[in-house]
């Protein structure tokens, strides 16, 4: 389930395309039993969060926030956190989107709005999931999942030759 908050106004976001790639991607991890928050702010808002949680008066383009620590995760496939019990709504965490910031990358990448959040959500779930950029190698295997999921939503990964603005 997306439990979704649509924080702007006029943005001419379709939250309901959203959301049901959002469940997609999910379920592409192995994770279509759970749910997630999702809140589309502006940049003011955005900056206030990455302000809050971590220390940096600036406003970014997504913030992920995991409820499971990485180490509850198996990496030797499907992303599955441990001693989930049955039967009870499980929550994987929250993804908070700045439209301004994905509406200029999209602009700065030649894509459609709605294409870069469909980016944007792809980086968050696999935050969600456990994965992480910090190491070279883990940076790696993040960007692989990352282009896997893209094509499973039948997206053009147009992110390969340019850096992000």
């Amino acid at each position: 389930m997306i439990y979704l908050s649509n924080r702007t106004r006029n943005a001419g976001l379709d939250t309901r395309s959203l959301s049901a790639t959002l469940l997609r991607l999910l379920a592409e991890i192995g994770e279509g039993d759970t749910s997630v928050s999702l809140v589309f702010v502006r940049d003011r808002a955005m900056r206030e969060f990455n302000r809050l949680h971590r220390g940096k008066d600036a406003t970014t383009d997504v913030l992920s926030f995991p409820l499971y620590p990485p180490e509850a995760f198996d990496r030797r496939g499907q992303t599955r956190p441990r001693g989930h019990a049955p039967g009870l709504e499980r929550m994987l965490g929250d993804i908070v989107i700045s439209v301004d910031a994905a509406k200029r990358q999209a602009a700065a990448y030649d894509v459609s709005p709605d294409r870069e959040i469909e980016r944007l959500l792809i980086h968050a779930v696999l935050h969600l999931a456990g994965h992480d950029h910090e190491a070279a190698g883990e940076r790696t295997r993040m960007e692989r999942e990352e282009r896997r999921l893209a094509r499973s939503i039948g997206m053009p990964w147009p992110y390969l030759e340019r850096t992000a603005p």
